[in-house]
This record gives C-alpha cells, sequence and structure tokens, in this order.
C-alpha cells in the first residue's frame, strides 16, 4: 500500500490530500487571506509559508510525514511536455522557480513537493500539468505564423477520465480515440488518439466554445479594431477575454446553476445564451470528430457543468450521433495526482524524463 501527500495550490488556496493507494484518507483546502499572500514579492516567496500551514495542518490531524511514500504536486507553468508523470528533478524544479511560462501559484506544487519529499527520501512527482503540449504538427498553424495554436487545457481531468473511461472498459488508453469535453470556468474539447491530445481548443484565451468565465474564439477582425478603439487598455480587452467573458458577460454571473434558475424562472436570453453555449461546445465536437477521422470511440464529459442535466441532454441531441456519451461529473485533481504517481511507483507506467 502507498501513502500519497498531494498537494495542489492555488492563488488564495492550497488543496491537499493524503491517499492510501486510490482511498482517501482526507482531504482539506488550506485558505489563505489577500492580506498573507500580498506579503509576498513572487510565487516562490510563498513557499516556507506553504510549507508550515501544510506540515502544521498534517501534525494537527496525526499524520507523520515519515508514513509517507510519495509527495505530488500540481505541475505548474513549465515548457511545453508531452502528457505523464514526471519526476521533479533539478531542471524541472529550476523551471518551476523561474517560471518558464509565467508565474503562477500551481508551480508551488512541484517545488513543495520535492522540498517535502527530499526531507522524508521519498520520491516527488507532478502529473500532466497545464502546458501538455501533444499537439500534431498541423493542429499548430493559426493562418498567422507569429500567432501558432497552442495547448492549454485542462491536461490532469482530461487525462484522468479518459484513462478511468479506459480502464472501466477494459482497453488501454493509447488504443482509444476518444473526444474529451471538460466543462467548468474554462472549456476545453481535445481529440485524445492512442494516448495523445493531438488536438485541443485552447481553455484559457482564444479558441474554442465561450464558458462561465472566457470569450473563446472570437471575431477577430472586430477584436483588432475593440484593441485600436481608444476606448480600452490592453488589460481591459484581454478581461474581456478572460474573466469577463461568456456568461459573466452576457449574464452577469459564471455560475451555470445561477443560468438553470433565469431560465426556470422563464428568462428566454439566458435560455438562448446557454443553447448557444451548448452549440458551440458540439461545434468543437465535430471538429475534433473530424479530426479523428470520425473514427471515435466514445465522447467523455468532465467538469462541474457536467452535473447539468440539461446541457448533458443538449450535448447527446447534437453529437450522439458521433459516437456513445459517457460522463463523469465533477473534476477530482487530487485523486488524478495521487492516480498518476500510483501508476509509476506500481510499474503500471514509465516516469516521463523532463
Amino acid at each position: 500500500m502507498i501513502r500519497s501527500l498531494i498537494i495542489n495550490p492555488g492563488s488564495t488556496s492550497t488543496k491537499i490530500g493524503v491517499f492510501e493507494d486510490e482511498k482517501m484518507l482526507f482531504d482539506e483546502t488550506l485558505r489563505h487571506s489577500t492580506e498573507e499572500i500580498s506579503q509576498f514579492p513572487t510565487i516562490v516567496d510563498q513557499k516556507d509559508f506553504r510549507k508550515k500551514i501544510i506540515t502544521d495542518f498534517l501534525a494537527s490531524k496525526g499524520i507523520n510525514l515519515k508514513d509517507i511514500n510519495v509527495v505530488v504536486g500540481r505541475g505548474g507553468m513549465l515548457k511545453p511536455i508531452p502528457g505523464g508523470t514526471y519526476p521533479v528533478s533539478d531542471a524541472l524544479l529550476e523551471d518551476l522557480k523561474i517560471g518558464k511560462q509565467g508565474q503562477h501559484a500551481s508551480n508551488l506544487g512541484g517545488i513543495l513537493a520535492r522540498e517535502i519529499g527530499d526531507e522524508i527520501g521519498v520520491h516527488s512527482y507532478i502529473v500532466d500539468p497545464v502546458v501538455v503540449d501533444e499537439l500534431a504538427p498541423v493542429a499548430r498553424y493559426s493562418g498567422v505564423p507569429e500567432l501558432p495554436r497552442t495547448s492549454v487545457f485542462h491536461a490532469l481531468n482530461q487525462k484522468a477520465v479518459a484513462k478511468r473511461y479506459a480502464k472501466e472498459n477494459g482497453k488501454k488508453y493509447e488504443d482509444l480515440n476518444l473526444i474529451v469535453i471538460h466543462m467548468g470556468g474554462g472549456v476545453s474539447v481535445g481529440a485524445h488518439k492512442n494516448g495523445k491530445v493531438v488536438d485541443v481548443f485552447n481553455a484559457l484565451d482564444g479558441d474554442g466554445a465561450f464558458s462561465p468565465e472566457r470569450a473563446g474564439g472570437v471575431p477577430s477582425g472586430a477584436l483588432v479594431k475593440m484593441c485600436f478603439s481608444g476606448k480600452y487598455s490592453e488589460k481591459e480587452v484581454y478581461k474581456k477575454i478572460v474573466g469577463n467573458g461568456g456568461f459573466n458577460a452576457y449574464l452577469n454571473t459564471n455560475d451555470a446553476r445561477d443560468v438553470e434558475k433565469m431560465i426556470d424562472g422563464g428568462d428566454a436570453h439566458a435560455k438562448e445564451v446557454y443553447d448557444a453555449f451548448i452549440y458551440q461546445v458540439c461545434k468543437n465536437v465535430g471538429a475534433q470528430a473530424a479530426v479523428l477521422d470520425g473514427k471515435v470511440d466514445a465522447i467523455v464529459v468532465t467538469g462541474g457543468i457536467a452535473y447539468s442535466k440539461y446541457v448533458i441532454e443538449g450535448i447527446k441531441n447534437k453529437v450522439s450521433w458521433i459516437a456513445p456519451l459517457t460522463v463523469y461529473p465533477g473534476e477530482d485533481e487530487l485523486l488524478a495526482l495521487a492516480q498518476g504517481a500510483l501508476r509509476v511507483e506500481n510499474g503500471e507506467e514509465k516516469a516521463m524524463e523532463y
């Protein structure tokens, strides 16, 4: 039995969990106030502060760090890498510290995992960070050489549910063609071909369906005119795309449950926005079906919005002719991180080299 400590840092919280194999003993979200966080000039400077909170909490739960067999952190803004489980090597650690593709709280996951792992003499890993990039060469073309399409998506959850689907159906992930839809604050639709995400809509700032907080793909000519209209700063335009886009822009909420309450209350505009959201997600699925030459074993739906019967029925009505739908609502990042380390520790997968 392998006991793992999982660390998933966010901007104002650190989620931790302790697992025995795939069984969670407990999890906790340790909150950090804005005042506490703001005293640190950089994200890396928060390391000791967060580490003390984690170790103090574990002590209060009666967990002896020496009973931990492996420490796993959320992967951060590294260079683009293939999916998998990576030991936190010196090179990987250095890129987390400098923020190879940007400063983000998730960078602390691997840093904390390595430090705690080294102290107790056990392996430390990260699993499927957001920078996982397995795009086919043709998928990178955008039409503007200076603006290649990039792979930024919910890699951890997409890979976890794809592998779960394969396992539950007695197959290998590497032998399947799947379309995975993640619907949360952002939306990503990926084409998983024989174990690689060969195409995916950038879930952050410029591709695919709109989402509760993001605009997705917008008319580029009109966007250029908006940028040079003199009405908005660069920061204000970007906020329209990431943060204030999607449901927020149309309905002043980023919560799909609020939208459904509006619809139940007879709000025709809310219904049209919600239907447009479903419509766009399904267009993305159709595009990825073409990427997979129409040979799709299943469409796997996950994320918080996958709890919505209205959305799932809407998607099913439009795309079930492509392949059957399997729904895994919500996301369990702590379990996905634990499973990634387990696969390597148990010899089911080889550790990746950074």
